[in-house]
C-alpha cells in the first residue's frame, strides 16, 4: 500500500471510531448488566471493515472497544475486559471478509449481509463467552450458555437488524467509494 492510501485509511478509521462513539450515546434500549441497542453504532466500524478489509477492520474495532471501555468502564477481570471490549468489537472487522470489487448487484448484497452477520455473530460469541465465564451466577438455575446467549441476543439481534437495513439501503451509492 502506498503512503497516501495508508493516511486515508488511518483518517477514515479515526472518523469511523468517532462516529461510532457518538452513535453509541443514542440508545433505544439499555440492558440491565451492559449492552444496548443504539442508533447503529456498529455501522461505521463495519463499513470501515467492508472498505478496507478484515485486518484493518479488526484493528479499528478493537481500538473502538478500548475507547468504549475508557468512556464507559465496566469490568471484573482482565480476561473479561479483553472478551467484552477489544475482542468483541474487533470481531466486527469480520464484516470485511469479502472483497467487493467487481461484484454483481445480487452477489454484492448477499456478501454484504453475510459479512454483517459474521461481524455481529463474532461480537455475540465474544460476549457470550464472557457471560458464561464471568457472569454465570446471573443465570440462577438456568444453563449459563443459554442465559448468556439470550441476554446478549436481546440487544445484538436488534443491532443486527438495524445495521443490515441501513447498510443495504446505502450500499448502492457506497459501492463507488469502496472501489477507490
Amino acid at each position: 500500500m502506498n503512503k497516501k492510501k495508508d493516511i486515508r485509511m488511518l483518517a477514515e478509521g479515526g472518523m469511523m471510531i468517532a462516529l461510532s462513539v457518538v452513535l453509541s450515546y443514542i440508545k433505544v434500549y439499555q440492558a440491565p448488566s451492559g449492552g444496548s441497542v443504539t442508533a447503529g453504532s456498529m455501522i461505521p466500524l463495519m463499513l470501515f471493515a467492508i472498505r478496507w478489509g478484515v485486518g484493518p477492520g479488526i484493528a479499528v474495532g478493537g481500538t473502538y472497544g478500548i475507547l468504549h471501555f475508557i468512556l464507559k468502564p465496566y469490568f471484573y477481570h482482565w480476561a473479561q475486559f479483553i472478551l467484552d471490549y477489544p475482542l468483541a468489537y474487533g470481531l466486527l472487522g469480520l464484516a470485511g471478509i469479502f472483497t467487493f470489487r467487481d461484484t454483481k448487484e445480487f452477489g454484492g448484497y448477499f456478501k454484504l449481509i453475510i459479512g454483517i452477520l459474521l461481524g455481529i455473530c463474532g461480537r455475540l460469541f465474544s460476549h457470550v463467552l464472557s457471560g458464561v465465564i464471568f457472569f454465570a451466577e446471573n443465570a440462577g438455575a438456568k444453563n449459563p450458555w443459554l442465559y448468556s446467549i439470550e441476554y446478549n441476543a436481546t440487544y445484538l439481534i436488534p443491532e443486527l437488524i438495524i445495521s443490515t437495513i441501513v447498510l443495504v439501503m446505502i450500499w448502492k451509492p457506497l459501492k463507488k467509494t469502496i472501489k477507490n
